[in-house]
């Protein structure tokens, strides 16, 4: 990497004095691994925080554009999608080894890492046994959520399947706020009915936002 010495280097500087030592561009120039022609992986590191304005934009960046980024391509854009989905599950804890669920923080804590950052709608169920513990969590719709796209004959197929005794509904917002709407409020009492009648309770719904949930059960709107 011409211009640095050879101790600036990311990689080198990363060696020398770990990784906590160095600034979200040279993490990013290390996982690139190399430049192109006039631009080194720095200078294409800096590119795609721009481009994605800041690493918290780059966890919501895609396939296509990551690759638009002048230095990066699909083979480069692929290695930093692969860094991102490594460092998301580092931070969810395998539900088995996981204490009962005591509260919504509980649960919100373990879906923001996952779902949080999300592009595009991800709505699914966690399925938990009679003492709270997380049996599963299912992933039933993926886009524009629509109240009459998600049918509780899916919702509560996967809540039987695992013998779920209650089950908590969650959603992301892509737009990181994570205050409900009005079909959010209509869909959460749309399955919280069939959810009685099925005998398997609708327990909660959260809305996830980038860092930050709202428990419907909390704020009093179900």
């Amino acid at each position: 990497m011409k211009g640095l010495a050879s101790e600036d280097r990311p990689r080198e500087k990363l060696l020398r004095l770990g990784p906590a030592s160095l600034g979200d561009n040279e993490l990013l120039a290390v996982v690139l691994g190399s430049g192109v022609r006039a631009r080194n992986s720095l200078a294409v590191a800096n590119g795609v925080l721009d481009a994605a304005g800041g690493l918290h934009g780059l966890m919501r960046s895609g396939w296509d554009d990551l690759r638009r980024v002048p230095g990066v391509g699909a083979a480069r854009a692929a290695q930093v999608l692969a860094a991102l989905e490594l460092g998301r599950r580092t931070l969810v804890r395998r539900p088995a080894a996981r204490e009962p669920i005591k509260s919504p923080r509980d649960l919100a804590l373990m879906l923001l890492p996952q779902f949080g950052s999300k592009a595009v709608e991800h709505f699914g169920v966690v399925m938990l046994d009679t003492k709270q513990h997380v049996l599963r969590i299912r992933v039933l719709s993926v886009g524009t959520l629509d109240a009459s796209l998600v049918h509780p004959r899916e919702v509560f197929r996967e809540a039987a399947s695992a013998s779920a005794a209650s089950i908590v509904l969650f959603h992301n917002h892509p737009s990181g706020d994570p205050t409900p709407s009005h079909d959010d409020v209509l869909l959460t009492r749309r399955l919280a009915t069939a959810g009685e009648i099925m005998g398997i309770p609708v327990y909660d719904h959260l809305v996830l936002g980038d860092e930050s949930y709202v428990s419907l059960r909390e704020s009093a709107v179900r």
